[in-house]
């Protein structure tokens, strides 16, 4: 259901204590399962009760921070946990374009958690009567270009890369789309669970559609405390051990990787620094190594200077320049110019907020939108002004593994 600003219900709210639930995806009903996990540990939700699509536009951050505001306030909370995550919590996805439609906030009536070797359930009302069916194989998977073909978008990556050179800016993020038709309607569920199985360090995650394992961090608030992960520059890995410590090295000497890598943390050291009492960058980025790709990696950490939620961080923090690019506006107008795509919320902030505006937010990469038996799958990499475009196309096909292993097994 849908559900406009000031006409909520107050929500009645019970969190209890439970048992370890096993494999919280395994939990999951068939219909709209919601689910954010990492290591086996986060939250699973499902139902509905409360839902709202935040309209587009430069102040839609703030129209949901109210929006949740008047669901959480109104809401009457009986939680015997009382721990980030438990009471009411709300998913969330916005588009990667702040114009473009398609954000969502939802109250799921039912949150099943793990974290720290504790469990909980939070229910709303009476507890979701769910229908749990087996999880069914999506069949022969075909594919075909999205948006643009593979020569095409070439072409567009060395356009960027010119005018990179001629200064107009210094660093862009371009994607582009596959799809995916498979014979019988996908199953979400086993999406999630062969995604979490393949990739237990990423964060797997399913709002509204939009399915993926990101890797990357954009914000973690508990209480004052906050975390990121900044991911930028990245290579495939490698055919055997050997090959793969020498991508590793080749990638961590790259000037054109860790240029990029830097002009991320500059955008977030610059963002982060007015929210923070206290911040925390690393000098030297790390190899961040997953089942499918290497990336240099930066843990950021601070303190937050006053009441800010974790919604309020994830306004001022996107576009990051991990995913738009440097400087911010410029990159934006180029990638509206170039990519010649709705990137959706691809790129854009996927995760979850409490009613004490703790929570987790990632960047919604290694992602698909699943609408009956198709799939719209996305991937894309930072461009500089030496980039290679058959060398940005090898990368972005690297990333759209992530989502065909999904599909596929």
């Amino acid at each position: 259901m849908s559900v406009a600003l000031g006409t909520t219900r107050p929500l009645p709210v019970r969190t209890t204590p439970v048992g370890d639930p096993g494999d919280l995806l395994a939990s999951l009903p068939k219909t709209a399962p919601y689910a954010w996990v990492r290591n086996g540990e986060g939250l699973v939700g499902w139902g509905q009760a409360a839902q709202v699509a935040v309209p587009p536009g430069p102040g839609r951050f703030a129209w949901a921070r109210q929006w949740l505001h008047t669901v959480f306030g109104d809401a009457h909370v009986d939680d015997a946990v009382r721990t980030p995550g438990s009471g009411p919590v709300a998913f969330g996805t916005f588009t990667f374009d702040e114009d473009a439609p398609g954000s969502v906030l939802v109250v799921p009536r039912a949150v099943l958690a793990r974290r720290g070797g504790h469990a909980w359930l939070t229910t709303i009302g009476e507890a979701p009567l769910e229908t749990f069916s087996p999880v069914r194989e999506p069949g022969r998977i075909s594919y075909g270009d999205g948006s643009l073909s593979a020569p095409e978008w070439e072409h567009v990556v060395a356009r960027a890369a010119r005018r990179i050179r001629d200064g107009e800016l210094e660093k862009v993020v371009l994607a582009r789309d596959l799809v995916a038709t498979a014979e019988h309607p996908i199953d979400v569920r086993l999406l999630l669970t062969r995604l979490a199985r393949r990739y237990p360090e990423c964060y797997t995650f399913s709002v509204a559609g939009l399915v993926g394992a990101t890797p990357e961090l954009l914000i973690r608030r508990t209480g004052q405390e906050i975390e990121s992960l900044v991911l930028a520059g990245t290579t495939a890995r490698g055919t055997g051990p050997a090959d793969d410590v020498a991508r590793g090295a080749a990638l961590f000497a790259s000037q054109k990787d860790r240029h990029e890598h830097e002009c991320a943390i500059a955008s977030v050291r610059q963002t982060l620094a007015p929210l923070c009492a206290s911040l925390d960058t690393p000098d030297e980025p790390e190899l961040l190594v997953l089942p499918n790709v290497q990336h240099l990696a930066s843990h950021v950490t601070g303190r937050l200077a006053d009441g800010a939620s974790v919604l309020d961080v994830v306004a001022a923090m996107h576009p990051t320049a991990a995913v738009g690019g440097t400087p911010t506006d410029t990159a934006i107008k180029v990638i509206r110019e170039l990519e010649g795509m709705d990137r959706a919320g691809y790129a854009g902030p996927v995760g979850w907020i409490d009613a004490h505006g703790d929570g987790e937010w990632g960047i919604a990469l290694r992602s698909g939108l699943i609408e009956g038996n198709r799939a719209r799958l996305f991937a894309g990499g930072g461009i500089m002004g030496d980039s290679d475009p058959a060398a940005e196309l090898a990368e972005a096909q690297a990333k759209f593994r992530v989502m065909q292993y999904a599909l596929e097994g």
